[in-house]
């Protein structure tokens, strides 16, 4: 039988490869930029890092800045610093994306108190750094609540409003690590590929039922100085260079105002989607070598 699988691998590849193509051209001749004055904006994961910077940077933009977090001090500390960038509303929340429950309430509470959010930032995350055979079913659970189901039930909360007036935008953190399985990242690779695949999704169904106005972004950075891998050192640094927060949240805002719907970043992790047409011609030529076997017998 005719292995098709090793075609649905280069198809998904060359449909990856065609819109990343097609929307840097986009971008590069283009001249539209999204307007971020009276945008309600909710960031998940913004009492440090890569959230904490995207908020300062959109503060002085004329946003209204919703911040979720279970640091409820660094969630205090980022309200602050926007507010002196310029932000003239922020509204702080203690929410665990972790948790189904959490999430539902205080998405109702943003929508009472707030409004109906029109960019949504999911970027909360968690890196366990464990082997697959040590990592606890626990684990596996704890690393795709927050990842991935915090994404779910978050677009869930607040897709229907964008929908209702074909105007919003999802944006996600992914990673490339959801592009490549990485060493000790099992758990979290699978959980940022779910993302990828998830988010491509949406897009098409938002796509085939004509709500142009909703766009998305996926966010799929390599190596960033936080502190999940602080003081990590790249042994390649000029391929796969380990970038500071404040400049990834400065692309990310980029791209958001761009309306790309991928982040790449560096340029370099694009290579890496080769990967499924090196695997499908690995599988090719076993395929072929078992007919030639099955032939000489």
């Amino acid at each position: 039988m005719f292995n098709f699988r090793c075609i649905q691998n280069v198809l998904q590849y060359l449909k990856f490869l065609f819109f990343l193509l097609i929307e840097n051209a986009f971008c590069i001749f283009t001249l539209r930029k999204k307007s971020f004055a009276g945008e309600i904006v909710l960031i998940t994961g913004s009492a440090n890092g890569i959230g904490r910077q995207v908020a300062l940077k959109l503060a002085p933009l004329g946003v209204t800045l919703v911040l979720w977090d279970i640091d409820d001090e660094g969630n205090k500390e980022t309200s602050r610093l926007a507010q002196q960038n310029g932000a003239s509303r922020v509204f702080v929340y203690h929410c665990d994306c972790g948790s189904r429950e959490d999430v539902y309430e205080q998405a109702d509470k943003v929508r009472k108190e707030v409004g109906d959010v029109t960019i949504l930032i999911n970027n909360a995350g968690i890196f366990v750094g464990k082997k697959f055979c040590e990592l606890t079913d626990e684990d596996f659970e704890k690393t795709f609540r927050i990842n991935f189901f915090s994404q779910v039930w978050t677009c869930k909360a607040f897709l229907p409003a964008m929908v209702a007036c074909n105007r919003g935008h999802l944006v996600s953190t992914a990673s490339a690590a959801g592009l490549l399985g990485l060493y000790r990242s099992s758990d979290y690779c699978a959980s940022k590929s779910a993302v990828i695949g998830m988010m491509e999704a949406i897009n098409s169904e938002l796509y085939h039922g004509g709500k142009h106005g909703i766009k998305t972004t996926i966010i799929c950075p390599c190596f960033i100085n936080t502190r999940f891998i602080k003081g990590f050192k790249s042994t390649k640094p000029c391929l796969f260079p380990v970038y500071d927060p404040e400049y990834v949240a400065s692309r990310i805002v980029d791209a958001i105002k761009k309306e790309k719907l991928y982040l790449i970043m560096p340029p370099a992790v694009r290579l890496l989607g080769f990967k499924i047409l090196y695997n499908a011609s690995v599988q090719y030529i076993r395929f072929f070598r078992m007919i030639q076997t099955a032939n000489e017998e």
